[in-house]
């Protein structure tokens, strides 16, 4: 899954990089606001892709003495960032673009420019939205697109994507805008196609923030890895009762858990042990994302007194 990230990743970066720089170059010779915006959104894209590219170098460092479950969680801090930055720099500087363009009022200049432009983002930005579509589709199973969506534990793809989505969505603001303005004369239809862009951007940051922050916090394994689990557990004969199966994503490919188990009570020290020890084989070689399992043996009504406290 890292490697198909960087790759998404990287694919969005190169376009982004070069749109950024035609978009600009078109609002400086049209004086588009909606152009400007659209130079907004594409640069910062271009920041955000480098910072998930660093989320992703950062994960990887090994465990050490004050991080002994990994880095894993950088792919999640840094997603949040992005989410951040595409709230306050894209939409906040798109949406006062447009105002200020409300309030003063500028008549475009050689409108085909932008057109061509608009025309050569959308091509960029269709392949890279390509690209994360095809790794996303890789990990959807046979999940639901929203059902999918809202299970997967890996933020930089899903960034990617819907950075895409809504920069495909505020190209077509653009050329609508573009379009009205030249068709009419009046540019408040450009300076209105900026705030729309501003708040199509503050919609995707807003979506990918609430994402983000439940990996952040510390997510649950997806239910059917936690309900494979616990029928793994139910299956040995030496497990009398499963109490609890607590799980959390220390990144997108590392979960924890944590296991509450009820043994026979006829059970010797030495076959404990072995029992704990095949419980650990048979739920990594089940579910590989699972890298460290914790298992706890005691009966349910001891622990219930502590529950309620």
């Amino acid at each position: 899954m890292a490697s198909g990230s960087k790759t998404v990743i990287y694919a969005a970066l190169a376009g982004n990089t070069l749109i950024a720089v035609t978009k600009f170059g078109a609002a400086a010779l049209t004086g588009s606001a909606a152009m400007v915006s659209e130079g907004i959104h594409s640069l910062v894209d271009t920041g955000n892709q480098a910072l998930l590219l660093l989320g992703l170098r950062q994960a990887r460092k090994p465990p050490d003495e004050r991080f002994p479950f990994g880095h894993g969680k950088e792919v999640y801090f840094w997603s949040f960032v992005v989410a951040i930055l595409i709230f306050g720099l894209g939409a906040g500087i798109s949406i006062y673009e447009g105002v200020s363009h409300l309030l003063e009022p500028q008549a475009l200049r050689n409108p085909l420019v932008n057109y061509v432009v608009l025309a050569f983002a959308l091509l960029f930005e269709g392949a890279a939205w390509t690209f994360a579509f095809r790794e996303f589709r890789k990990t959807k199973g046979k999940l639901g697109w929203l059902r999918a969506v809202q299970a997967s534990k890996d933020p930089t793809v899903l960034v990617v994507l819907f950075e895409d989505s809504a920069a495909m969505l505020g190209l077509l603001i653009a050329l609508i805008g573009v379009g009205l303005t030249q068709a009419t004369g009046d540019p408040l239809y450009d300076a209105a196609a900026s705030i729309g862009i501003g708040l199509v951007l503050a919609v995707t940051a807003a979506w990918l923030a609430s994402e983000t922050k439940g990996l952040l916090i510390g997510e649950r394994a997806r239910p059917d890895v936690v309900e494979d689990i616990r029928r793994i557990c139910r299956d040995l004969d030496k497990v009398e009762r499963v109490n609890e199966v607590l799980t959390m994503h220390m990144g997108p490919e590392y979960v924890l858990a944590t296991l509450s188990l009820e043994f026979a009570d006829q059970l010797t020290i030495t076959e404990l042990e072995r029992t704990i020890e095949d419980l650990n084989q048979r739920i990594r070689a089940a579910h590989p994302e699972v890298k460290k399992v914790f298992i706890e043996a005691e009966s349910w009504p001891a622990r219930a007194p502590r529950r309620a406290d």
